[in-house]
């Protein structure tokens, strides 16, 4: 079981991870992670962690994990957005089909300023891509 666990472990946090180095080759027969680095995805900011020197091999498994990283978080987002679509859809179901004028009252306003701030960065950014395209 030991021995099919990564090199490294990547703790991950809201700007990026802790950086671990997995050790399984111990007298004890232990895992060990030793901390090597923090890393910062919005930056690309790298620190060693502590007195630390981080080797070749290190420095290019954190940089590999960033680039995924940076991707997955990527894919998350527009993932987030087509859900985001989905739920307005079941919003229209629900506040044309089963909504009581009670709770369409609690919710009219706060929607239509959401959408209409959202509907006017869109047309906004539409514009300013058509604008550049010309």
């Amino acid at each position: 079981m030991a021995g099919d666990l990564p090199d490294y472990y990547f703790r991950v946090r809201e700007n990026g991870a802790f950086v671990f180095r997995v050790d399984t080759e111990n007298r004890q027969r232990r895992i060990d992670m030793d901390q090597i680095a923090v890393v910062n995805i919005r930056n690309g900011q790298i620190k060693p962690h502590g007195e630390r020197d981080l080797t070749d091999e290190d420095l290019q498994v954190i940089k590999d994990w960033m680039e995924d990283r940076a991707a997955l978080l990527a894919e998350r987002d527009i993932d987030d957005i087509h859900r985001a679509v989905d739920y307005l859809n079941q919003t229209t179901h629900w506040a044309q089909s089963r909504a009581s004028d009670e709770q369409l009252e609690n919710v009219t306003d706060a929607l239509l300023l959401a959408m209409h701030d959202l509907r006017t960065v869109l047309v906004r950014k539409k514009a300013d891509r058509l604008l550049k395209d010309e």
